[in-house]
C-alpha cells in the first residue's frame, strides 16, 4: 500500500558555501508563498553584511527571520537560534505561510532536524574560577578530554568561547536532562551540489567581489566600532583573516590567498557535515547547482508533498 502524501510542515535548503543557497530559497518562497528563516551563525548579527553574505538584495519582497536581530559582538549560541527558530516557525505557520529554513551551518541545521530540544546550561563560577588558572593550551586541551567528539571549531579560538564549550560539556556529562522533543516536523531537505572545480570557481570569485564591495572597511567599521580583533576572530574566516590584514600580519595579497584557501576548506568540512547528517537519519535530496535549481526543487516538492494544494503560483 503506498503511504499517501503528507503536509509538508518545512521546507530545508542547505549547501556549501557559495552554492547559491539564499537565491533558490527566495524562488522557492516566491511560488509556494514562504517566509525564509536563516540558519547562519553570523547573518544575526547587525553590520556584518558582507562577511556574513546576507545578499538582502536578493529577498525583494519575501519576509525572512534570524538576520540582523542583535547587535555586532554579542553572544549567540546554537541554543539561542534553537529556540529563536522555533518562535519564527511558530509566528510563520500561524499565518498559514510555509517556513523555509536556508543556510549551510551545520550545527544549526542539525539543531532543527533532529528533533531534540537543547537545554540551557547555567554558567558555573566555581568551574570558572579553576578554569581561569589555566592557558588557552590547556583549556583546549581539557574540552577535548571532556568533549572527545567536539565538532565545532571555532569553540577552540576563543578563550570565553572554550570556557563555555568546556562548562557546557561538563554538565550534560554530569547530570540527566529529560529533553522535550520539538514539534514533529514532516520536512523536505533540499541541498545543493556543485562539481568541486566549478564551486572553487564560485568561491574565489565571490571573495573577490566581497573584497570589492567593502569587506575591507566592513571589519575596520566593526573593529572601530569596539569590538576588539580577538573577538573579530571568533567571527568567522572573512573577518579573521581581513583583521590580520588591517592589524599588519600580512599582506593583501597573502592575506587574499589564505582567506582563499580556508574558505575552500570551510566548504569541504561543511560537505563532511552534511554526510554525517544523512547517516544519521536527515534525507537529503540533491540537486545540481548547475541546472535549474528551482525546477529541480519542485519537482522534488512535488513528488514528495501535498503542499502545493492551494499554495503554488505558476
Amino acid at each position: 500500500m503506498i503511504e499517501p502524501l503528507k503536509p509538508l510542515d518545512l521546507l530545508v535548503v542547505l549547501g556549501p558555501t557559495a552554492s547559491g543557497k539564499t537565491r533558490l530559497a527566495v524562488a522557492l518562497a516566491g511560488k509556494l508563498d514562504g517566509e525564509i528563516i536563516s540558519a547562519d551563525s553570523r547573518q544575526v548579527f547587525r553590520g556584518m553584511d558582507i562577511g556574513s553574505g546576507k545578499d538582502l538584495h536578493e529577498y525583494g519582497r519575501v519576509p525572512y527571520h534570524l538576520i540582523d536581530i542583535l547587535d555586532a559582538g554579542e553572544e549567540f549560541s546554537v541554543f539561542d537560534f534553537q529556540c529563536r527558530f522555533l518562535n519564527a516557525y511558530e509566528e510563520i505557520t500561524a499565518r498559514s505561510t510555509l517556513p523555509i529554513l536556508c543556510g549551510g551551518s551545520g550545527m544549526y541545521l542539525d539543531a532543527v532536524l533532529r528533533g531534540y530540544r537543547m537545554v540551557e546550561v547555567p554558567r558555573d563560577d566555581a568551574l570558572r574560577a579553576v578554569l581561569g588558572a589555566k592557558t588557552n593550551d590547556e583549556l583546549v586541551e581539557e574540552l577535548r578530554r571532556v568533549k572527545p567528539n567536539q565538532h565545532n571549531s571555532t569553540d577552540l579560538l576563543d578563550r570565553e568561547r572554550t570556557v563555555r564549550a568546556i562548562e557546557i560539556a561538563k554538565s550534560e556529562a554530569e547530570q540527566c536532562f529529560v529533553s522535550e522533543p520539538l514539534p514533529g516536523l514532516h520536512s523536505t531537505v533540499i541541498g545543493i551540489r556543485w562539481e568541486r572545480e566549478a564551486l572553487r570557481r564560485r568561491i574565489t570569485g565571490r571573495l573577490r567581489e566581497r573584497l570589492d564591495s567593502g569587506l575591507i572597511e566592513e571589519v575596520e567599521c566593526l573593529h572601530a566600532g569596539g569590538i576588539a580583533w580577538e573577538r573579530l576572530d571568533y567571527y568567522g574566516l572573512e573577518y579573521r583573516y581581513v583583521g590580520g590584514y588591517l592589524r599588519g600580519d600580512m599582506n593583501r595579497n597573502d592575506m587574499f590567498q589564505k582567506l582563499n584557501s580556508a574558505i575552500h576548506n570551510l566548504a569541504k568540512r561543511q560537505g563532511n557535515w552534511f554526510r554525517r547528517m544523512e547517516r544519521h537519519g536527515v534525507a537529503i535530496n540533491w540537486i545540481e547547482g548547475d541546472g535549474d535549481q528551482t525546477a529541480q526543487a519542485m519537482e522534488i516538492i512535488r513528488s514528495g508533498s501535498t503542499v502545493l494544494q492551494g499554495r503554488l503560483s505558476l
